[in-house]
């Protein structure tokens, strides 16, 4: 076994100057991304670390391949974060790396600059005491993910054959909770657009107009309102199609999770849970697909009628929903819905990505559940879903033919997204154990991974 460094400080001081980059896909500069990418790079000496350009961000890419026998493995992982939000609600500084107790907070630590973190400690420990990695390994990090990773379908394509391997091993998507190791077998897919309604052609004083023209904001809350059942399910014609019933055995499953209803509720500060009829919390988190309204905008707290108001919809998709089939339902249920004096504009964005599933008999799961477990071995490994999405799976399954196995040290309470988020320090060792654990099973014995005989052209 590696000897691994229990000195967290040490940790936590190289760590900062990685959350210390405001890498902020979003709106960032091409510096400041770069900065990022480039702190990747030094980390990644050992396996030709370099910064690829790609239309938008860049790649940052290294490889180490000493054994034409032996598995290869690509490990992606992000260097970009979520805005800040508001600062007034931060109790620290976003971009501060702050140890408060056993938790450690800044923007990016736990999604997704700590748990990469953790890859790299893992294969420089390697190297300094083995002087080589048990399997062949590819890297692929990329500074997109936050914005729905726009250019890594272009760039993956055109270099499929230089990331050809036996499996993808990612390093985002985290554990369903803390209290337990859990490996996910699906992540379900996600489709985006926006709706604008539009009016007279300028804001208008309403005492001077009301009354007397079209309110896009009453049209689109009217639009709005059409797209569920007031018991919560989704009213537009098509949206379910493709989805196989839910099996009582898979139901039986579900009931034998540890879930606390009221905790949950007492978490997020509600006094009931709402969803889709006839389906328990957990099973509208793992297995039924979502519409939400994620925004609305128009007008003001001022007398004024707004030439335009627009409302931002997302979708999250279980496996058996085509997400083109689902933006043209959704499509043609907005422009059923007819206002007079008001024009309807549907705004596409270019998220269009399939759940992604991994068979609970794949033997990346059975090596994770082994590495894990010889990590936490008085606790029974729980085979989960993430409810969010993440892009790359999906262009990996397609391009590279290769499954993706998520093996993240984040937890889904640590405020991924909001403010204030935090790591638990102690998941940094943790997570160094298990993906030594993981690489020595992947490499040998029973998990080994069967080699792709025909790499991707």
């Amino acid at each position: 076994m590696l000897s691994i460094d229990h000195d967290d400080q040490r940790y936590l001081s190289e760590l900062a100057g990685y959350v210390a980059v405001p890498s902020i896909s979003r709106d960032a500069s091409s510096e400041v991304m770069e900065q990022a990418a480039y702190w990747l790079v030094q980390q990644l000496s050992f396996a030709n670390g370099r910064v690829e350009e790609t239309e938008g961000h860049p790649v940052v890419r290294g490889e180490w391949l000493k054994d034409p026998d032996a598995p290869t493995i690509l490990v992606y992982g992000h260097y970009d974060v979520q805005p800040t939000g508001d600062l007034a609600e931060w109790t620290t500084p976003p971009f501060e790396l702050t140890v408060d107790g056993e938790v450690m907070r800044g923007r990016g630590c736990t999604d997704d600059k700590g748990p990469v973190y953790v890859v790299l400690k893992v294969a420089q420990a390697f190297m300094e005491q083995e002087q080589g990695l048990p399997l062949n390994v590819k890297f692929l990090f990329e500074g997109e993910e936050e914005i729905g990773s726009p250019h890594l379908d272009a760039y993956v394509t055109s270099h499929a054959a230089e990331l050809s391997c036996d499996l993808v091993i990612s390093a985002d998507g985290a554990m369903w909770r803390p209290s337990e190791p859990s490996l996910s077998l699906m992540s379900k897919g996600l489709v985006t657009f926006s709706i604008a309604v539009r009016g007279a052609n300028d804001d208008l004083h309403s005492g001077r107009f009301g009354g007397t023209v079209a309110n896009p904001l009453h049209g689109l809350s009217q639009i709005v309102a059409s797209l569920h059942h007031n018991d919560g399910a989704v009213a537009v014609d098509g949206f379910y199609d493709g989805i196989d019933e839910l099996g009582e055995q898979r139901r039986a499953e579900l009931r034998a999770v540890t879930f606390d209803e009221d905790q949950y509720r007492r978490d997020l500060g509600i006094a009931e849970t709402f969803g889709e009829p006839g389906y328990s919390t957990i099973e509208r988190l793992w297995e039924r697909p979502t519409l939400e309204v994620n925004g609305m905008e128009g007008g003001g707290k001022y007398t004024v009628i707004p030439h335009v108001a627009k409302a931002h919809i997302s979708c999250r998709l279980v496996p058996g929903q085509d997400p083109e089939h689902v933006l043209e339902s959704l499509l043609a249920h907005v422009r059923r819905q007819v206002t007079p004096g008001l024009v309807v504009e549907v705004l596409l964005d270019d998220h269009l990505i399939p759940a992604y599933t991994i068979s609970s008999d794949h033997p990346a799961i059975g090596a994770a559940t082994k590495a894990l477990e010889a990590v936490y071995p008085d606790q029974k490994v729980l085979l989960a879903c993430i409810a969010g999405t993440l892009p790359a799976t999906a262009l990996f399954e397609r391009v590279l033919n290769a499954k993706t196995l998520f093996f993240s040290f984040s937890t889904a309470d640590e405020k991924l997204h909001a403010p204030n988020e935090f790591m638990r320090i102690r998941r940094l060792r943790e997570g160094m154990v298990a993906w030594e654990q993981l690489w020595r099973l992947l490499a040998d014995g029973p998990y080994r991974l069967a080699k792709i005989e025909t790499p991707v052209a």
